[in-house]
């Protein structure tokens, strides 16, 4: 992906190995020399239209148009833009949940069944599933995917639900085979630990900045300042210490697959209980 200093890059070569001068540059798409200046420099973004005339003029076909868009997006701060536009953006993800499977790694079906146990309409809840699947295949299943890093709390694996968790267990076995996606448990056995405050995630964005989301009963809070990345990067570091590394990770995970392998086998045999 580019990042917000590409497009004055590809302007500035561009134009020198036409062996033109800002001045005669402008000339051509109608613009002044000194505009062309602010945005060889990065002080400003052309418009659409000036992108268009650029590659026409340039003969790039339409690498100045996606470059300007591109570089139009890096100039939104990360704190303004919805969370799942830094999740489409990044090119690493680090989460960390410790009640719920993270919503990027979720099956639809468990993503329904949660969804449904809250507050929702079961319009809702089908709406909210189809946005977190374009959600995982936005971030996950583009053509160069965003690295995945996911810590989640043993708890997590083991709700009541067979069915739906046994597929969804299977989901992460499967998923977590991908180079780019990383799954470790945070065992029962780790005690307390910082992450008991709650579920959060750390997106860095093409520039290498970071960008925090940290998980609330409403909608969350985005923030980029300092002081939340330092305390948030902190607490996945200590996480990171005591949580399962991945091969030891799946075989949990596989060895819980086979609990509830065995109680839906209990469940069948023993409809009425033993």
């Amino acid at each position: 992906m580019a990042d917000a200093n590409e497009f004055r890059h590809f302007l500035r070569q561009r134009r020198m190995e036409r062996g033109l001068s800002q001045d005669a540059l402008g000339a051509e798409v109608h613009v002044s020399g000194s505009q062309i200046g602010h945005y060889e420099s990065g002080r400003s973004i052309p418009p659409d239209e000036l992108a268009k005339a650029l590659d026409a003029f340039l003969g790039t076909g339409d690498e100045c148009q996606r470059l300007v868009k591109q570089a139009r997006g890096e100039a939104v701060a990360p704190w303004l833009r919805p969370w799942k536009e830094n999740e489409e953006r990044a090119v690493l993800i680090r989460t960390y949940q410790p009640n719920l499977v993270p919503g990027l790694l979720q099956t639809e079906e468990y993503a329904r069944t949660i969804l449904a146990a809250g507050p929702h309409t079961e319009i809702q809840v089908e709406e909210r599933t189809r946005e977190r699947m374009a959600r995982q295949a936005a971030t996950l299943g583009r053509p160069d995917p965003a690295v995945l890093t996911a810590i989640i709390g043993e708890a997590m694996l083991r709700h009541d639900d067979p069915n739906v968790m046994k597929d969804q267990l299977e989901h992460l076995v499967d998923i977590g085979h991908r180079a780019n996606v990383h799954i470790r448990v945070l065992p029962f056995s780790a005690g307390l630990h910082a992450g008991l405050t709650g579920a959060f995630a750390i997106a860095t964005l093409p520039t290498g900045a970071p960008v925090v989301y940290l998980e609330d009963q409403v909608e969350g809070k985005i923030g980029a300042r300092l002081q939340d990345i330092r305390h948030v990067s902190t607490v996945w570091e200590a996480l990171c210490a005591r949580a399962l590394p991945c091969d030891q990770s799946r075989n949990l995970i596989l060895r819980v697959i086979d609990d509830y392998e065995e109680r839906a086998k209990l469940a069948k045999e023993h409809p009425f209980g033993l």
